[in-house]
């Protein structure tokens, strides 16, 4: 039986293309989603769909998690998606799901204008795309705290009140909403965004969404109630919602987040975690049958399949909640599991002069996504806060100032990719997501105060400001970038220990400074042995005994010796930064 010739998506195919006169089709799919799967088992195996791809187009197979670059491009905003390219790569069309007689009619329709209408097609993609040149933004105008309350009241907008979340229809946690929601019920005592937050996790950990036998979150819920699954799982959207829960309990007490908290991490650290590298996998494959048993029926049943491709962003994102969770949950074994995950990209993902690789399927691939640079050097920093350790700093400032020198957009922040001129078409147009630029910026704020690089501050501000005239569009979509030009206003309150960072006293301090939620918090150990720069950078004097300064900006606002001194100052400053 016949089968299509599928190739690798890389400027090869797109000449190769071009010297055949042929376009391309291109199809889009994850390893966890089900229609993808039946695409290619029934769709793509049906003896006139084979026959007219191998005779009028090229083919391409892609990974959408694997190559983001490409699935921004050509994707459809779900999978599968098969796309329709000019040999040149710019895109004609592009659909989801399609029935073999479907699809067989849309090639042919394609193909026949494709030969009949080229030069229409070329005009006409010329005309659109003079259009959509991402760097002709308009200029940036300054940050304002209006920007911070015009997301916060899109998120209570779509608020669905009955259930939790956002919408009436099918349901995606968003976690980064409810991050920020949270940040803000704390910091102005806000009941709407109090409501917004414990209603939906609530809501959540209580309906089908939830797996309460292994542990996480499903991806989304077809129903409004949270209670129709499609039951595939992934890493990183489970990392973030891990932190929605654990900072819920420090802030309410309550023990069902809790238990919700220790059922995702436990299932992070057995189900997600590859024992050959010490890093976390991708995706688990959606299973109505073992999700729909109980745990000694799952026990009988074949375990859905892993998809063990190791991705930098998410195992990013999931060091940064492990170390959370190691401290409010009180398990030293998950800052022993993130240690090895940031280990094992430091050594395996990371190069100075390149910054961070996408993935790792046995060797390392795709340098220089932005979600890549930013989410690492988040990490780093949340690796540098929980251990002491300042070295951690100097990989993040070095993928920082890699994504500076080789991504900048006209106008301020960063591109999606590097360029690569190899590619033609709409591989050749980058990219300034404000979802991933939100996070770069937030990364280099925070590192700016660790690292006492005020450079990497101004960088961040450069970078929010160019979405300053065009954020109302995404509505509570972008939580993360009001969170960080909120960041920006309200400074975070800066809490270094300087001493022996080996000493008992130190970690007690460590542990102390790190255990409650404070929306804005940075915590720095600066011992004189091992950071002697950063130390005088600093401008604090060092003692006989481990002594802890908390500043508010530049201004040094009390110091302290103990932990029980720590906690109280930290709750008096916050306090009376809130009455301000």
């Amino acid at each position: 039986m016949a089968q299509i010739d599928w190739n690798e998506f890389e400027p090869a195919l797109l000449e190769r293309a071009r010297r055949a006169g042929r376009p391309i089709v291109l199809v889009l799919t994850t390893a966890w989603c089900p229609h993808c799967r039946e695409l290619m088992g029934t769709t793509l195996q049906d003896a006139d769909v084979v026959q007219l791809v191998r005779d009028e187009f090229l083919a391409a197979l892609v990974d959408a998690e694997r190559r983001p670059d490409v699935n921004t491009r050509y994707g459809s905003g779900g999978w599968p998606t098969v796309a329709y390219l000019t040999p040149d790569g710019e895109l004609i069309a592009n659909d989801r799901f399609l029935q073999a007689a479907e699809l067989a009619a849309r090639l042919r329709k394609v193909a026949e204008v494709y030969r009949t209408r080229r030069g229409e097609i070329q005009a006409g993609l010329q005309k659109l795309l003079s259009h959509k040149d991402d760097g002709d933004r308009a200029g940036r105008r300054a940050l304002s705290m209006t920007m911070v309350e015009d997301v916060v009241d899109a998120i209570y907008d779509r608020f669905e009140h009955r259930h939790g979340g956002f919408g009436e229809n099918a349901k995606f946690p968003h976690p980064e909403a409810i991050d920020f929601a949270l940040v803000r019920a704390v910091k102005l005592d806000d009941p709407r965004m109090a409501e917004v937050a414990q209603t939906t996790l609530r809501k959540m950990m209580a309906a089908g969404i939830h797996d309460t036998v292994d542990g996480g979150f499903f991806r989304f819920s077809a129903t409004a109630d949270w209670q129709s699954p499609h039951t595939e799982k992934v890493l990183e959207p489970n990392a973030l919602i891990l932190r929605n829960y654990l900072e819920a309990y420090q802030i309410w007490g309550d023990e069902a987040y809790r238990r919700t908290a220790e059922g995702i991490a436990q299932w992070m650290v057995t189900t997600m975690l590859d024992p050959e590298t010490g890093a976390f996998c991708g995706s688990v494959d959606a299973s109505p049958e073992y999700y729909a048993a109980d745990r000694e029926r799952r026990r009988t049943l074949p375990a859905p399949r892993l998809d063990r491709t190791i991705y930098t962003n998410s195992n990013a994102v999931a060091i940064c909640s492990l170390l959370k969770a190691a401290v409010t949950l009180n398990r030293p074994d998950l800052r022993d599991a993130a240690m090895r995950a940031v280990n094992f990209i430091q050594e395996n993902l990371f190069q100075r002069d390149v910054g961070v690789y996408h993935y790792w399927d046995g060797t390392y691939h795709l340098p220089g996504m932005l979600a890549d640079q930013a989410w690492m050097i988040r990490a780093l920093v949340d690796v540098s806060q929980h251990t002491g350790d300042a070295d951690y700093l100097l990989p993040a400032e070095a993928i920082a100032e890699v994504a500076i020198k080789r991504q900048p957009a006209p106008g301020g922040g960063f591109y999606d990719i590097r360029h690569e001129p190899a590619y033609t078409g709409s591989m050749r147009r980058r990219n300034r997501s404000i979802l991933d630029n939100a996070i770069m910026a937030e990364s280099l704020v925070r590192l700016s105060y660790l690292s006492r690089r005020p450079e990497f501050h101004d960088e961040a501000l450069r970078t929010l400001e160019c979405f300053a005239n065009d954020y109302k569009e995404y509505g509570y979509y972008v939580a993360g970038y009001a969170r960080a030009v909120d960041l920006v206003f309200y400074q975070p309150l800066m809490i270094t220990i300087v001493g022996d960072r080996e000493s008992e006293a130190a970690a007690a301090l460590r542990r102390a400074a790190l255990s409650t939620y404070v929306p804005s918090r940075i915590v720095q150990m600066l011992d004189p042995k091992y950071d002697p720069i950063l130390l005088g950078r600093s401008g604090y004097d060092v003692k006989s005994t481990p002594v802890v300064y908390l500043a508010v900006g530049k201004t040094t606002k009390a110091t302290v010796t103990t932990p029980t001194e720590l906690l109280e100052q930290v709750r008096t400053l916050e306090a009376s930064r809130r009455r301000a």
